[in-house]
């Protein structure tokens, strides 16, 4: 924003302190004036008769303003000089964190986030200033570092089925004698794992921006949806379903809640036992939230390993793919969404192996509840 140049913070409070240095010592001087001199007669003079020493011939008051005056104008111009130079010292001094953090931010303005002000002192205003304005930076630095590994992850991810569509094209146009419907088969998967992968960043995305509307949603009527959806890929790889629980009435947005326990009932279906798998999905209402688990049977996982499922492009213990496999980002943008909803996602590695992730979610209004069952 362009604005009309005008006098520094520092020099205003210089005048400021100036200012009221000259104030006070006026009404000093009116009060010497006012209390002291007022007293003292105009013409009277007075003398001792009995020629003491230590009598002798009173001031008037003429005399007196006479010699007071210009030493009362030499004291309001050393008060006002004093002023000046003390009053710009003292700004200068107060103002120096300031200065910090406008270098700090300019630095921030150009790209530099691993910049830290660290100001030291005991606490007041501009050091909680300071100190906010670092957590800020800090988490700045880490939200861009994200975004950047994001991308780098992102274009990896979608430079890869491009380029085996790319190599799959080049066969079948050098090659006359290949099998044209086995490449059109393999061109069809690579563009449909393209397709979901475009779609999965395009739901993170959507989270991320906050650009919903958010209505009282049931939880267990979305459980019942993603589990008949589901259903054919659970039979396919022969893992059993079991849903359970009471009506959790949750608030915000039903496609991306939708999305969240699709993404949750998928990831627990693929990532199973070979063979007799299972999986429970229950939904429980608490005080304040209600909740969302899902439970799989599975390999044993390590806490440190099942911390890492939310990252981008993480597909479980290793990175191979394979039917119904994924994109990468299933647990990334259930927690996004968990997150955007002012809720809470909970990974634990089962005791027997498998995974039990916990959504938990603030519950509906009652107000809405009301009006919800009212229409």
């Amino acid at each position: 924003m362009d604005r009309t140049p005008g006098l520094s913070v520092r020099f205003k409070l210089t005048l400021s302190y100036a200012g009221f240095l000259m104030i006070a010592g006026i009404l000093l001087l009116a009060a010497v004036w006012v209390f002291l001199l007022r007293y003292v007669p105009d013409r009277a003079m007075l003398i001792n008769p009995d020629d003491r020493p230590a009598n002798g011939v009173f001031p008037i008051r003429s005399a007196l303003l006479d010699v007071f005056a210009p030493r009362a104008a030499a004291v309001l111009a050393f008060l006002l000089v004093f002023g000046l130079l003390g009053g710009w010292l003292l700004a200068g001094r107060m103002l120096a964190p300031l200065t910090r953090i406008a270098d700090a931010t300019r630095m921030a303005t150009s790209g530099s986030l691993a910049h830290r002000i660290r100001l030291p002192g005991r606490k007041d205003e501009f050091r909680e200033l300071a100190d906010a304005f670092d957590a800020m930076l800090t988490r700045l630095e880490a939200h861009v570092a994200e975004q950047r590994r994001f991308a780098a992850n992102a274009s990896h991810e979608l430079r890869t089925p491009l380029a085996i569509s790319q190599a799959l094209l080049d066969v079948a146009r050098n090659d006359p004698t290949q099998d044209l419907g086995d490449i059109l088969d393999r061109l069809h998967v690579v563009n449909t794992r393209a397709i979901d992968l475009t779609e999965a960043l395009l739901v993170l995305s959507r989270a991320d921006q906050r650009s919903f509307t958010r209505t009282p949603v049931d939880l267990s009527l979305l459980v019942e949806e993603a589990t008949e959806t589901l259903l054919p890929l659970a039979e396919k790889r022969g893992v059993t379903v079991e849903t359970s629980g009471d009506v959790a009435p949750a608030f915000g947005s039903a496609a991306l809640l939708l999305q969240l326990t699709t993404n949750l009932v998928h990831n627990a279906i693929v990532h199973n036992l070979p063979e007799k798998g299972t999986v429970r999905v229950e939904t429980a209402v608490g005080p304040e939230t209600v909740v969302l688990t899902v439970e799989n049977s599975g390999e044993k996982l390590s806490p440190q390993s099942a911390s890492t499922f939310t990252e981008p492009f993480q597909r479980g213990t290793e990175r191979v793919r394979r039917d119904h496999a994924g994109v990468g980002l299933g647990l990334a943008i259930v927690e996004r969404i968990t997150e955007v909803h002012d809720g809470s996602l909970t990974l634990t590695p089962r005791a027997a192996g498998g995974l039990r992730i916990a959504v938990r979610l603030p519950a509906t209004p009652a107000r809405s509840t009301d009006r919800t069952s009212e229409q």
